[in-house]
């Protein structure tokens, strides 16, 4: 270990920053923002010795003590800098990181001689072959036509779950702490719960299982196609014999998306085919896109973002158009996207080796690539009004100057391998790479979690009204249980119009039920429910607010009742010396920011580790032999004398082993240690383990948590929680 002091001017402020040298650059700029509140990416960080920017450990290694911290949303930070071009990603709703990347005018010099030295050697070795270049097009113009027919749009529409997929796309965003998103925000949000609703729906096939029996096939060649395949654009038919009972099963390569809305299944074509189809049934513009590769996926313009975005169906992610290049290792030449209203060569947007990619573009010469898309895209748009043709035109000249300032944009963010497929099929592809979700260097998160403390909070009054009417432990587990009942009924509503009734049994009647409503209250309160006695003598609860509020909470809620009824179960004297932590988990720490040492995305973010469900976890790739966790408190400082972890839903091997938890109260500059864990196990998933705190007493602002081992460190790069409880000192 060794520590550096540093002194950070900002405005007219210094700071001196003690820095672990151990820690990385990433936690460097996290103690900066304890002091400042300029969160990472927005940091601007200069040597005053030299104007050196720093980006990384190895910049920080080469300054002197004096730094100089400046805003890249300030207006010092906006003014043309020498040698210095600088662009930053934006991010909108779904949009989880924001890099920053630098290049010099040398690299760009570089870039450019690059790019020329390409092109003059692809004169000579291009083809003449302009022909086969529009006959790989040509076809999918008729495609995604196809897109634009209301019946086809109506038959899709029919399909999806509209209220669960809005209902997913409203809590996303106010996971984010966004409870009245625009309607720009809302339709972005939509589009990738579609995606996400698209990839758990829609079933690959490698070999189709046998028609006769289910078991495995094995592939015989083609057949001709029937007339009712044909019908609906199946010109292909791949045959399998059953490796059982040797009977032979057809399986159709569909072209038309009507077709595969009703048979959901296939490989990438059929994939990006039938989703496109959904995307333009809900309005999105969109466009097939064609990788002369071998691989096909989607488009659509995100008005949150401000530009095309990229969505691959199979993988189920979404905005990472380096995902082929990098994750794959794909030696990309042509990508084509095609729209109702031209073709597009955007090849740009999925590289940033573009003078390789164009040593391998040698069907036709560059000129003859943009006379053929000119020449289709006038057809696509012979029928237009001058007014729209003006509106096209601004907006192709708008994204080829986006294509342009791509090629320099290059954040680090580790990619993945393809997952769709069959393990040996991917592998003979060379698209393998690495079996893991997209990761990436994280962000600084806010937790919006108060519902969770407060849910919480509230089974306090609840306890202590059992003990008050000396109620038992199992006759107060049967009220637990209708509530649950309750919980599971509403969940299962709509969530614009949630009404279930609390139903007595035969254990506890309505009389008590009854009696216990005033206990009732803060739990409702919590999950913006209220109750409500009609003239029958019923008793119901129905929304009392915002509906994302009770969607948020609902979940949480259920989750903390299934620990609650399991403790309470447990309880052998159940008397007012039981109302203590873990039974009652009061004063949980809430509201605060997060920085992680990575995060897997979009599902394994640094803040689900902290949003009380089961339904989500933390992921860190490559956490397996070491990774962090960070909490920043969003008011006063804090004794920390508890908390809890629980194992995540799957993969045993990832667990957490071994752990140091560490307070800070000074930003970050200096650690204490308040508890260390060796050789922890959990026996089960979704288990809760509760730790009091071995070191009390101190007050911190900031709390991390230092993985050091995970389980099986053999078997997995990975590490997992399923949630980290927080618990403070009761004043």
């Amino acid at each position: 270990m060794v520590v550096r002091t540093f002194l950070v001017r900002h405005d007219d402020s210094t700071f001196t920053v003690d820095y672990d040298t151990d820690d990385g650059f990433e936690v460097f700029q996290f103690q900066l923002f304890s002091l400042t509140s300029i969160p990472p990416d927005e940091q601007k960080i200069v040597g005053e010795d030299n104007d050196r920017i720093v980006s990384d450990d190895s910049d920080l290694a080469a300054l002197s003590e004096k730094l100089q911290l400046i805003s890249i949303t300030s207006d010092e930070a906006r003014k043309p800098e020498k040698q210095e071009e600088t662009t930053s990603s934006t991010a909108g709703a779904g949009n989880f990181d924001a890099g920053t990347s630098v290049m010099s005018d040398e690299e760009l010099a570089r870039m450019l001689q690059a790019e020329e030295e390409a092109l003059l050697l692809q004169q000579y070795v291009a083809g003449d072959n302009d022909a086969q270049f529009e006959e790989k097009v040509r076809p999918y113009i008729s495609k995604v036509l196809l897109y634009e027919d209301p019946v086809r749009q109506e038959v899709a529409r029919k399909t999806v779950p509209l209220d669960n997929l809005e209902e997913k796309a409203l809590v996303s965003l106010a996971k984010e702490g966004n409870f009245k998103p625009s309607k720009v925000e809302e339709d972005h949000a939509f589009l990738l719960q579609l995606l996400f609703w698209f990839k758990r729906s829609f079933s690959w096939v490698n070999a189709p299982p046998c028609d006769g029996c289910g078991n495995e096939t094995t592939a015989q060649g083609m057949g001709n196609a029937l007339p009712s395949e044909i019908q609906y654009g199946a010109t292909r038919v791949e045959l399998y014999r059953c490796n059982s009972c040797s009977r032979v099963t057809r399986f159709p390569r569909y072209n038309d998306p009507l077709k595969l809305v009703e048979t959901r299944k296939g490989r990438c074509g059929e994939w990006a085919n039938c989703f496109t189809l959904y995307c333009r049934a809900f309005g999105y513009k969109s466009r097939l896109v064609l990788d002369f590769t071998d691989h096909v996926w989607t488009e659509c313009y995100s008005e949150a973002l401000g530009r095309w975005m990229h969505l691959d169906p199979c993988e189920a992610i979404y905005d990472r158009p380096l995902l082929y290049e990098k994750g794959w290792g794909k030696k990309l030449n042509y990508v084509i996207a095609i729209a109702k209203d031209g073709v597009y060569d955007v090849t740009k947007r999925y590289t940033r080796k573009w003078n390789e990619v164009l040593s391998r573009r040698t069907i036709t010469t560059e000129s003859s690539v943009v006379s053929v898309l000119t020449s289709i895209t006038k057809e696509c748009r012979r029928n237009c009004t001058s007014q729209v043709l003006s509106i096209l035109e601004e907006h192709d000249n708008i994204e080829r100057e986006a294509l342009e300032r791509d090629l320099r944009d290059d954040a680090p963010i580790s990619l993945p391998g393809r997952q769709s497929g069959d393990k040996q099929w991917r592998i003979a592809r060379s698209e393998f790479g690495t079996d893991s979700l997209s990761s990436s260097s994280c962000t600084v998160r806010i937790c919006c979690d108060e519902h969770v403390t407060k849910i919480y909070n509230a089974f306090s009054s609840i306890l202590h009204k059992f003990v008050e009417d000396s109620l038992t432990a199992p006759k107060g587990v049967e009220v637990l249980k209708i509530l649950r009942a309750t919980v599971v009924d509403l969940k299962k509503l709509s969530y614009k119009k949630r009404r279930a009734s609390l139903k007595p049994n035969s254990i506890v009647g309505t009389s008590l039920v009854h009696q216990l409503l005033p206990s009732f209250k803060e739990l409702l309160n919590a999950l913006t429910l209220k109750s409500e006695l009609d003239s029958n003598g019923i008793l119901s609860v129905c929304l009392a607010g915002n509906p994302v509020q009770t969607a948020l909470a609902l979940p949480v809620a259920l989750h903390a009742l299934d620990e609650l009824i399991s403790d309470l179960s447990k309880c052998d004297n159940f008397s007012k010396g039981s109302l203590s932590f873990p039974l009652l988990r009061l004063n949980r720490i809430c509201s605060g920011a997060v920085l992680a040492s990575g995060e897997e995305l979009p599902f394994g973010i640094a803040t689900a580790a902290f949003d009380g469900t089961r339904m989500s976890k933390w992921e860190e790739h490559n956490g397996a032999k070491g990774c962090w966790i960070m909490y920043k408190l969003s008011a006063n400082m804090q004794e920390l004398v508890a908390y809890e972890l629980m194992s995540a839903n799957d993969a045993p091997e990832r667990d957490p082993m071994d752990w140091v938890v560490e307070g800070s109260n000074d930003g970050g500059s200096s650690w204490h240690v308040l508890d260390e864990r060796r050789s922890e196990m959990f026996d089960k998933r979704f288990q809760r383990k509760t730790y009091n705190v071995k070191s009390a007493g101190f007050l911190s602002n900031m709390f991390r948590f230092r993985f050091l081992a995970v389980r099986d460190v053999k078997s997995t790069s990975r590490l997992q929680v399923g949630s980290i409880d927080l618990y403070a000192k009761q004043n």
